[in-house]
This record gives C-alpha cells, sequence and structure tokens, in this order.
C-alpha cells in the first residue's frame, strides 16, 4: 500500500470583487495565483518534514488542471463597508519527524492582526495540547506565545491573512491557503515504512 504524503507547502492569499459571488471567488483565487488548479480542501496537520517554500517557488509547481490539496479559510460578503478576514494560522514542531498543525480562521468586523493572531493562536494551541505543553488557557496569546516557544518543543508560529472591507453592489471574497505541492510516496509495509524517492 502505498501513500501520498506533502512534502512541500506555500502561503498564499488573495481578494476577489465582482457582482457575482463565484466570480468574486474566482477572481480571488487569480489574486492568489491559484485559480488554474482543481482545489481539494483538507483538514489542519502539517506533515512531519514539510518544507515552507515561498509563494513563488510553489505556484512554479503548480500545472493547470492539477488536483492540488489546500487548507483554505473563505469569507464572503455583499455588504458595503462591511470588514471580512481570512486567515491560516501554522505551527511547526522543533521535531522535524513530528507532524505540525494548521487552522483556519474566518471572520467579520476583524483586522488583519486579529484574525491572523487568532488563526496563529489556535495552530499552536493545537499542537501544544498533542505535545504535552502546560499553558493556561485565560492567558493572552502573547504570554502563551513565549510559553510555547521556551518549551523547545515548537520552533515556529506563522499565520497569513486577508481582509477587506464589502463594496456596494458587489460582493468581495478573501481567501487565505495552505497549498501542498510537491508529494512523496510512502510505501506502508507490515506497519514498517519506508521512503521512496519524491517524484
Amino acid at each position: 500500500m502505498s501513500n501520498n504524503i506533502p512534502a512541500t507547502v506555500f502561503f498564499t492569499k488573495g481578494v476577489g470583487r465582482h457582482k457575482d459571488k463565484l466570480a468574486s471567488f474566482e477572481l480571488a483565487l487569480r489574486d492568489a495565483g491559484i485559480e488554474k488548479c482543481n482545489l481539494v480542501y483538507v483538514s489542519s496537520i502539517l506533515p512531519p518534514n514539510c518544507k515552507i517554500v515561498s509563494k513563488q517557488e510553489g505556484v512554479k509547481q503548480l500545472s493547470s488542471g492539477q488536483i492540488t490539496f489546500c487548507v483554505m479559510a473563505r469569507c464572503e460578503t455583499e455588504e458595503a463597508n462591511r470588514l471580512i478576514a481570512s486567515s491560516i494560522g501554522c505551527a511547526v514542531p522543533a521535531d522535524d519527524n513530528a507532524y505540525g498543525y494548521l487552522s483556519e480562521h474566518h471572520g467579520y468586523g476583524e483586522t488583519d492582526e486579529k484574525a491572523g493572531e487568532y488563526a496563529e493562536d489556535l495552530a499552536a494551541t493545537m499542537l501544544a495540547t498533542t505535545l504535552g505543553i502546560e499553558f493556561e488557557s485565560e492567558k493572552s496569546w502573547d504570554e502563551r506565545e513565549q510559553i510555547y516557544k521556551t518549551s523547545g518543543k515548537i520552533i515556529k508560529t506563522r499565520n497569513i491573512t486577508q481582509s477587506a472591507e464589502g463594496k456596494d453592489g458587489m460582493w468581495t471574497t478573501v481567501i487565505a491557503a495552505a497549498v501542498f505541492t510537491t508529494m512523496k510516496e510512502i510505501i506502508v509495509e507490515n506497519n514498517m515504512e519506508s521512503k521512496v524517492q519524491n517524484p
């Protein structure tokens, strides 16, 4: 049996506006540089040894019509002046052989900073609970971030966030995404895993 596991991931964001809701989403995808892919939404695990690459490098690895896995946050409005935001948070463990977390968040009335901090906090908290890091949930994100990073178990957290205000007579869509690109094949035999070279 073989499993395909992402070897690289990149982060991107976009905003689109159009009188049609679907077209505004398409324009947001174009702004993010991922419109040519057939996107498949997946949940929140950053695979072990998955390398984070730049958007520029990641987009170069995409082909038209490619089935592409991503974690996406999406928000839309047709209300004038309504503030919307979409954010992806990421928490990377210090151990390369351990998995990390990606989180999706979308909201209304939130700035880039507020939405991004929430998504980043969510990803870090999910990872912290799997690693057995003790913390008080009532503490602010800044305080918990220091606890997480000084534990030596979480090496990095980050977020990518897109916000925008709605415009009269138009749909506005904002997206943020973690896009998985290069895949590696893992052959699983008798509960033993052996890695096969990247295609």
